[in-house]
């Protein structure tokens, strides 16, 4: 059976771990503190992130939309990188969207102050300008996800994509702080619903954190 090195709180993971259960895969959920820099983790991912998954014939991959897209292209049923050019390109802008801007303005200023500083022992209190520069840019990227959802089915057209999972992966980790204001947004709410109704997302609404509870509505498919 393949094996995914991964983290509760990593978007990243989180991305992986839907795509696996969209393609209905079976693998075991290894959880790696990327921040021990164990020589048996380095030495199948020198960048010492998660995730990586290793294959049942030692194939190693590491990045997520590395990871995504092979997935995609060894079990193509469901497809999730869209039918044709001009749908790839779409699923691809937003991907990158999420996993670059959305992670850099908002869930490395949110999550990574509040959860991931402690867990790496760096101590401290969360950054306090960081954290307002987090929920100041959330509400203009859910302005984004909300124009999007109104005018799409799914964000990156009539299809459930690579583009649906990224976002969802991200405002997840965010729901598990509490940290989206959904009542103001009532159109990303209603499509991450329908995303979070999904089988192969319900196993990420089980994850606890020690010490770190979510919110009731968190593992609420109906909120």
């Amino acid at each position: 059976m393949r094996t995914l090195y991964h983290h509760f709180l990593c978007p990243f993971s989180r991305k992986v771990r839907i795509v696996l259960g969209e393609k209905k895969q079976q693998y075991e959920l290894r959880l790696e503190p990327v921040w021990e820099r164990r020589p048996e983790f380095l030495a199948l991912n020198p960048a010492c992130d998660v995730p990586v998954l290793v294959e049942p014939d030692g194939t190693v991959l590491a990045d997520a939309t590395a990871i995504a897209e092979y997935l995609d292209e060894t079990h193509p049923e469901p497809p999730l990188l869209g039918a044709e050019p001009r749908a790839r390109a779409e699923v691809r802008r937003l991907v990158g969207w999420f996993d670059d801007k959305f992670n850099r303005e908002v869930t490395i200023n949110l999550v990574g102050e509040k959860v991931v500083k402690r867990q790496m022992g760096y101590g401290g209190s969360p950054d306090s300008h960081a954290v307002r520069r987090g929920f100041a840019h959330l509400r203009e990227h859910l302005d984004y996800l909300g124009a999007l959802a109104e005018a799409r089915r799914w964000l990156a057209g009539e299809s459930f994509s690579l583009a649906d999972i990224s976002a969802a992966a991200h405002l997840s980790t965010l729901d598990y702080m509490g940290d989206v204001p959904w009542e103001r947004h009532a159109a990303v709410q209603d499509w991450y619903a329908r995303v979070k109704s999904r089988p192969s997302f319900r196993p990420l609404l089980a994850d606890k954190l020690p010490g770190i509870p979510p919110p009731p509505h968190y593992a609420d498919l109906d909120f």
